[in-house]
């Protein structure tokens, strides 16, 4: 009994996180149940990585900006003004494709420190910088497309945003080999990275996670894991932007979890003034903060930019507030200082499953806005109750 009533302990201070796994997986069942096994077939879960890839790009830079007790609300329109870019790079300067993606790139860092510096150095804050940096950068999208769009696009560019990694069975196999060894990687990693980490918690007495429940949860993530690898080689394999997701997850995860700056990023969200007579360079870790979301949206327009075949002055309309509701509905506190890179990724997918579902059961659009707006809501309610739990619990 006591090792049930010590797991049970953790998993009430865990509610947050368990719950939102718990959620990913109710959504899932209740769409697989209602719209008959279209949700888990093969064919909607490629479909549902690609068409959400630029979201979760987003997704993985705002959290980091929430996390400072910042937002961007630009990120939309810089994802229309990078595609913008890169269809005028490409089709009317006939720049090599591979040129275009590295010159989109140092665009987005650019705007990224445009607006960075009015934050960071300027002391405007990030609301009204990119709020106008919202209008702004749409407006340069239509005047760089002259409110015409671009296609199309050379193949090899294309294949970022709906290419596939080669066929290594040659379209012969009944599943694709190389996803299922990159699954099987990708499953291995997490365990051993997983065990790593347990075993230099307890090295310093700091591990309080339940032996069993740690072994559940390693178990049922590589599962997960060896179930998406399995469906994906099961239809054309792996997209080439999942690849592009799965660095940006690991990488950015690791940069949170062990960096100077990551530590940095939940000093500034958690008490910026604290921060800075710590000797923390606040101006600096939100400069370069802003600076790494211009990338990352740049990465997101070329993205949609090649999933569309096309170059829109209205493209990234919504995406802000897509990524936004990502963030939040993951985990991440509304007063900053608390989120992960994963917990945006688990909202990104809910997100898209619950758009990718509705439309398949064939919702209107205005009920989609409304059930997305109430998860959206209950989400940073469920936030704050926690909150005031913890609290009390103190008392």
């Amino acid at each position: 009994m006591t090792a049930v009533n010590s797991a049970l302990q953790y998993l009430t201070g865990q509610l947050r996180q368990v719950g939102l796994f718990i959620a990913l997986i109710v959504i899932i069942i209740f769409f697989q149940i209602t719209t008959n096994g279209i949700t888990l077939a093969p064919i909607n879960v490629s479909n549902l990585i690609v068409q959400n890839s630029y979201i979760l790009i987003l997704a993985v830079g705002m959290v980091m900006v929430i996390i400072a007790g910042h937002i961007d609300l630009s990120v939309g329109s810089v994802v229309a003004f990078v595609g913008a870019m890169a269809g005028v790079m490409i089709t009317q300067w006939h720049m090599p494709w591979w040129l275009a993606i590295i010159a989109c790139l140092v665009l987005g860092g650019l705007v990224g420190a445009w607006q960075g510096f009015w934050i960071a150095y300027f002391g405007i804050p990030s609301f009204i910088v990119t709020l106008a940096g919202m209008l702004t950068f749409r407006g340069l999208a239509q005047i760089a497309l002259q409110n015409q769009q671009i296609s199309p696009f050379p193949d090899e560019f294309r294949a970022l945003g709906s290419g596939f990694l080669p066929d290594l069975g040659g379209g012969t196999s009944f599943l694709e080999p190389l996803t299922m060894v990159l699954g099987v990687l990708a499953a291995a990693a997490f365990v051993i990275a997983g065990i790593k980490q347990r075993s230099n918690l307890k090295k310093y007495n700091l591990a309080d996670e339940p032996t069993a429940w740690f072994v559940a949860k390693l178990v049922f993530t590589a599962g997960l894991i060896l179930l998406i690898a399995y469906l994906l080689a099961s239809y054309r394999g792996t997209p080439i932007v999942l690849l592009v997701m799965g660095i940006l997850m690991v990488g950015y995860s690791a940069v949170m979890a062990n960096s100077i700056w990551g530590r940095h990023i939940y000093a500034v969200g958690g008490n910026a003034h604290a921060a800075e007579l710590s000797g923390v360079n606040t101006k600096r870790v939100t400069f370069t903060l802003f600076i790494n979301m211009g990338v990352l949206a740049a990465l997101a327009g070329l993205v949609f930019t090649a999933q569309l075949n096309l170059a829109n002055p209205k493209a990234g309309e919504g995406f802000e507030l897509d990524a936004i509701a990502a963030v939040f509905i993951g985990g991440a506190a509304v007063t900053g200082g608390v989120g992960t890179v994963i917990g945006a990724i688990i909202g990104g997918l809910i997100i898209g499953i619950l758009n990718n579902g509705m439309s398949i059961m064939g919702v209107g659009t205005e009920f989609q806005q409304l059930i997305k707006g109430l998860v959206l809501l209950a989400a940073v309610a469920f936030d704050v109750f926690n909150k005031r739990r913890a609290k009390a619990t103190l008392k």
